[in-house]
Order: structure tokens, then sequence, then C-alpha cells
């Protein structure tokens, strides 16, 4: 006979409270807890706290455990609620409903099953993935011979789940972060630096191996130092949420490496403190993210967290049954209306959280005001926004939860950057969300890949090549995108965040060097991850030894191959560090880091997408071109404009506040943009106050040397202070000012004064 938990018979609060608190459990001065649960469709509901009896014993062996179960009062408003004495700090915990098993009308109530607090500040435990943590019953998958899956419809499972889920774990009140101010660096100074945690450190030489891979190593001076010596000012980090892997990965050996399936919106990933902190529990593992988060304060960085509101780790109906779903499955996600019901995906993952619930905005916005106020991090990225803005007739922007995001006192003065898409109805969205929000920008990536690398693969065959307005237009800050406002303009050229690559693609050495994706080691027959890539290999799939692992490239075909990616390189990095808009680096990129061709690495939790800081001299060269590039953008106001360009003066200047060129010096008019198959373009940006430089970028995009005639400067001269096609800063002398030839594929820039 299977062992269970010791289990307490169930008791009563001593203490019957007449108002509802915060939802969560919080610990009261008199040495209790205050309980609320949103659980609107639940008959009843038992706060269960649990006890390690048996710690010799494995975490998955029931024995180990004894449990308290408590009867909560309700429901009032939907929640669920009691104030239970002498419970401490440190005091495991869950949830168990009880109610009707109805799958066909959405309705999931196992009390089977322990649930982790969707308000719990830490987690202790693993997840297993078994049929004890699916609520009906369950068999082998017939594709994968470890992986569990549910019947959809089925009968209710009888395991109980308390040995094999996480426990929520009561966390002591937690001030505000340390009284230092926010770095609030403005919009227009803005350079964003997207990294994972583990990935970022695991492998840095000069971080100590018992901190690597950790919120610790992140904050570590190696690192600071690096991201201060490229002049980044805002980290964006990769989810910190507590999360769980898919089943099916986790059948396959394999784990989501990125943590874009949500466990917890309270609690931090356990996983990336150190051991030392994992040891001590999780108020240990809390107070190592805020010493992160005030560390790089202190060194003027601030800090964006990716956060994943979308959806949550439980996936489909025939999947996990460890929160959310037993909790109250038809109040929180998304169905489609139809009987039998079935989850409504519009984002790919087998379930949405439904933001036409008021509890669903309100878990999101007290979980966003937690890790602002509680942890002090300055904003966040939020994953596949436009499901958050979903009413009953599609995406809006005047959604509750956007209008709140705008009008919060907490939340409305932090950096909020959408990513503008999902994959329902009407999911793409770009320029559609309001101020003060910023957005990735898909349309500037697609034009950059689009002008540097794709156009000059279709010309390498003879096909033609186009792109130039398009580019332009993106150079020019996307006003066609972020335009639309009232009043018009508004919003500036800052929101629009500027990217070239991201976690999700490939990285910046790959885009030059495969023409297709290679992801056979995720498992899925290479089936995920985009085809639209945009990249070009120049001629030859894959790294060059030396390109990638030190050997030699003077042989054919690399001897030719090489130099064309590095100059496409720093054509891409100049294109997005020079660009009107809030520039994004994807961590590595900088280093010239590879996934081999896989653009999709998220469940590659290895070197293959950990950061390699062992640089050979071709790394080094790239490296100092990006500082150098950040430098020329932070030194001149010209590259860091605010608000939109009017093509005319602006009030108070003399000077136009952009100019375009042809390759002949003259004045870019409508005919000139008409030409087909135009490639080259000047693009001046005045110094917007006297003494402040000019800034001429001159692009020639085709596969030919061209010969360029400046326009004429303020003082009769240009100054050339960076070429693409330059190994590193620092060339040789520069030509005199008036016709010069530039090469096929490159950037140069110019200062004036």
């Amino acid at each position: 006979m299977e062992s269970r938990p010791k289990v307490t018979p169930l008791t009563r609060p001593s203490v019957r409270r007449s108002h509802v608190p915060p939802l969560g459990v919080h610990p009261t001065p008199d040495g209790g807890v205050d309980v609320a649960v949103a659980a609107a469709h639940a008959d009843g509901v038992e706060l269960c706290l649990i006890d390690v009896v048996a710690p010799d014993l494995p975490a998955g062996d029931p024995a180990r455990y004894a449990e308290r179960r408590v009867a909560l009062d309700g429901p009032t408003y939907g929640v669920w609620h009691a104030h239970v004495p002498d419970v401490r700090p440190g005091q495991r915990y869950g949830f168990r409903t009880h109610g009707a098993w109805d799958p066909a009308a959405g309705q999931r109530h196992n009390p089977a099953k322990l649930l982790v607090d969707p308000y719990a500040r830490g987690l202790a435990g693993d997840l297993s993935y078994g049929p004890e943590t699916l609520g009906a019953v369950s068999a082998l998958s017939d594709d994968d011979p470890g992986w569990w899956v549910a019947e959809r419809y089925g009968e209710p499972d009888d395991r109980d789940s308390l040995a094999h889920v996480p426990h929520s774990v009561v966390v002591p009140a937690q001030p505000g972060p340390p009284p230092l101010s926010r770095p609030r660096v403005p919009w227009a100074d803005t350079v964003v630096y997207e990294a994972h945690v583990r990935g970022l450190t695991a492998r840095h030489p000069d971080v100590p191996p018992e901190l690597r891979g950790t919120y610790a190593g992140v904050a570590h001076p190696a690192t600071i130092d690096h991201l201060r010596s490229l002049g980044v000012t805002t980290l964006e980090l990769l989810p910190i949420h507590a999360f769980a892997s898919e089943p099916r990965l986790v059948a396959q050996g394999l784990t989501n490496y990125w943590g874009y399936q949500t466990l917890g919106f309270f609690a931090p990933h356990a996983a990336y403190a150190t051991r030392a902190a994992q040891d001590a529990g999780p108020a240990a593992v809390l107070d190592e993210v805020r010493g992160m988060v005030h560390l790089l304060h202190e060194a003027g960085i601030e800090v964006l967290l990716d956060v994943v509101y979308n959806h949550t780790c439980e996936g489909g109906d025939e999947s996990l049954h460890v929160s959310w779903r037993g909790l109250d499955n038809a109040g929180y996600y998304l169905h489609d209306g139809a009987s039998p019901a079935a989850l409504a995906d519009v984002t790919g993952t087998g379930n949405s959280l439904d933001f036409r619930r008021p509890r669903v905005v309100q878990l999101a916005l007290d979980s966003l005001r937690y890790w602002a106020e509680v942890v002090g991090v300055d904003g966040f990225r939020f994953d596949l926004a436009v499901t958050l803005g979903r009413t009953h007739h599609g995406f809006s922007p005047d959604h509750p939860f956007l209008v709140a995001l705008q009008t919060d006192p907490v939340l409305n003065g932090l950096k909020l950057v959408a990513e503008p898409w999902d994959v329902g109805p009407g999911g793409w969205q770009t320029g559609q969300f309001p101020p003060p929000m910023a957005e990735w920008n898909d349309r500037f990536r697609d034009a950059v890949r689009g002008f540097w690398l794709d156009a000059p693969r279709e010309g390498s065959h003879g096909r033609p090549m186009h792109g130039l307005r398009e580019l332009t237009t993106r150079l020019a800050g996307s006003a066609d995108l972020f335009g639309h406002s009232d009043p018009p303009l508004l919003r500036g050229p800052v929101a629009s965040v500027n990217y070239v690559t991201a976690h999700d693609g490939f990285t910046l050495a790959d885009l030059v060097a495969y023409d297709h994706k290679h992801n056979e080691a995720n498992g899925e027959e290479g089936r995920d991850g985009t085809d639209h890539n945009l990249s070009w290999n120049h001629g030859v799939e894959g790294h060059a030894p030396g390109d990638a692992e030190g050997g030699d490239t003077t042989t054919e075909p690399w001897s030719a191959v090489v130099p064309l990616r590095r100059a496409s390189q720093h054509n891409l990095l100049a294109t997005l560090l020079l660009a009107a808009g809030t520039p994004m680096i994807t961590a590595g990129d900088e280093l010239g880091r590879t996934q081999g061709g896989n653009n999709n690495a998220y469940a590659q939790d290895n070197p293959t997408s950990w950061l390699d800081w062992d640089l050979d001299d071709a790394a080094r060269d790239l490296l100092a071109t990006t500082r150098f590039l950040l430098a020329l953008r932070r030194e001149h106001p010209a590259l860091r404009a605010d608000s939109f360009f009017l093509g005319t003066p602006r009030p108070g200047e003399e000077a136009t506040d952009l100019l375009w060129f042809a390759a002949d010096g003259t004045p870019m008019d409508r005919d000139a943009w008409g030409v087909a198959g135009r490639r080259v373009v000047q693009m001046l940006r005045p110094g917007p106050a006297d003494g402040d430089a000019h800034v001429l970028l001159v692009l020639n995009g085709g596969l030919d040397d061209v010969e360029i005639t400046l326009p004429p400067s303020g003082d009769g001269s240009w100054e050339r202070v960076w070429s693409s096609t330059w190994d590193r800063p620092g060339a040789p002398e520069d030509d005199e000012p008036g016709a010069l030839t530039m090469e096929s594929l490159s950037v140069e820039v110019f200062l004036g004064r």
C-alpha cells in the first residue's frame, strides 16, 4: 500500500475576520498569518500546513511529510480566507479545493491535488512529472514513453500530489528596497542588454565558481564591469519568476532554459540562487535577488524583468494540475465558449490567462507592484503582451490592464515594454500600445536583416535587391508605427525598442553564418523555430574553424567568407546602435557568441546558450567595435533623438533636424526615393545645439563599390571616425573630404561641425 503523509483532521480558524485580507499568505504581528485565495467556483478550500517530519526520506516519499488542514471561510466575492494563529515564516503550505469535477463545463476541483498559492513569495521543492501531478486519470503518451498525458474529460485522479509538487512557503514581511534611488535613465539614453541569469556568468572565469550562473554572479564586479564598459544602462533579464519545464522536455532529458513557463508570479526562481541561499530557504533566495538589484543600481544600471503573464506552466487540459487549474480553471484560463469546454490558446503554449477576468488583472498588477516595490526593479518587458489586452472583441489599447499600467502610481513611472504580438486572431499589434509603453519593433529587425543580409543574398544570385525605403524609415525612428497617438507623435522614437537579435532566433554571429536553422538538439526533429530568418551564410553554411574554435581561417573558402561575415556583423551593429530609437543588444552578440545555428535554443541549458568568455582576436575586435559604437551614441546628442524628426527646423533651431542625400551628395527628393533598386543613402543628423557634432551615416547596401560625394558640412570638413570594413576601431588615416570610394556592403560614420 502507498504511504501517505500524516494528516491532522480539519480545523476551523480560531479567528473569523469581517474583511477579506490581501490575497496570499501574510505574517501578522500576533504570530499568525492572514490567508486569502481566489477560488470562486469551489465549494470549499483548505489551507494545508506541511511539515517535514522525516528529512532522511527522499522528497518524493509521502511519509516525509505531515499535513495539518485548516478550512477557510468564504467565499466572499469568490475569495476564501481566514486568520490562522501560530504559523511562522518558513512554514510550508498549499491549498486543496473541493467542488465540482466537470471538465466539460471547465470545472476541475480535485482535493487530492495540493495546489501552489498563486501569491506565494517563495517555493520549496521540485515538481515531478508523473500521474500524481495530473488532475484527471492519465496514461503514458503514445508519442513518448516517459510522458504522462491526462484524459481531457476523464475522471479525477485520486493520487495525492503533496510529495510531488513544490510547496509554497511563508516569507517574512519585506521592507521596501534599500534607500538608494533608482538610476532612472532617460529613454533617449537607454541601451538595453537582454541576458539570462545563468547563461551570463556560467562560464565567466573572473566570477567565483560558487557564484557562476546565479543572481549574485550577475551582480559580481566582473559582470558589472563588462556591462559598464559596453555602455549598457539597462539590464533586461529573461524570466526569473519561478517556473517549471514542460513534461515533454523532461521526458526527453531536457529542461526549459528560457523560463517562459511560470509557476509563481511572486516567487523568484530558486535554482538561480547560490547554493548557500537555496539551502537557507526562500527568504534567503529573495534576499539574493534584492541584493543583485541593489548592486546594479549602485553601478547606475537599471533592471528590467521579462515577465510572462499571458500563460502558465500548466499547459493544456491534458497537462499539469498544480495551481490555477485546480483553484478556478474557468476563472483563470481563457476558454473557447464551446460545450464541452476547451481552452482557447492564443499563446501557443496550451493555455492563456483570461485578462477579461478582474482576478487575472489583479494577479498581474499585484505581482508587478511587488517586484517594483519590494524587490526594486525598474521595469518590465511583457511577453506576448497582446494577450494581456484581449477583450471579448479582440485586442484593445484601452483594456483595463493597459489603462492600469498608465495610471497606477507605482507602475506608470517605470520602463514598460511590450512584445506586441501573440498567436491569436489579430495578434500582430506593433505600434498599437498606449504610452508610456515602449514596444519591441520586429519591423526594425526584419528591415535591417533584409537590407544587409537577405537582399544581398538574393542579389548574389542575380535577383533584384530592395529594402532601402523600409530601412531608412526604421533608421529615422519608425514614426509610421509609433507616431499615431492623441496628440500625434506623443510617444517619440524611443517607443521603438530596436533589435536585430533576441533570445529567440539566431545570434548575431549565426545570422551571418547560416541560411537555415539547425535545431535537432531540441528533440522536435527540426520542426521548431522560425524559418523566416532573413539570414545569409555568405556562401558556406556554418562557422569556419577559426571563427568559432580557434582554428585556421586563411584557407579557402574561409579566407574569403570570414572577412565578409565580420563586416556584415559590423553593418548590423552600426544600424542597430546608431538608429533613432532604443537599442537592445542580446548578451554575447558583442563577443561573437554562436549557438551552432540553433534558432530556438529554449531547451539548451548548456554551453550552446551560455556566453563563452574565452575570446579570440576576432571576438576582441567585435567587442571593441561594439564599445566604440555605443560610446559614439553616448557622446553625440544627434544620435539620441527623444522626439520624432520633422524634416524641418525645430522651434528655436535653424537646421533641419534630418536630411537625406544620394551618393553624389545631392538631396534626396521624391524622384530619388522612387528609383528602383537604390542601395546607397546618406543620413545627416545635425547636432541639436550649438557645439554639438553633426553625424553623417553613409550606407552602401549594394554589391559594388561606389563613388561617394559627401554633402556640405557646417565648416566645410568631415572626419571619418568609423567604417564597418575596419576590423576594429582605430583606422588608417581618413581620406580627405570630397569624393571617396566606398566598399560594397559597408557603413561609414563621419562627424562634422
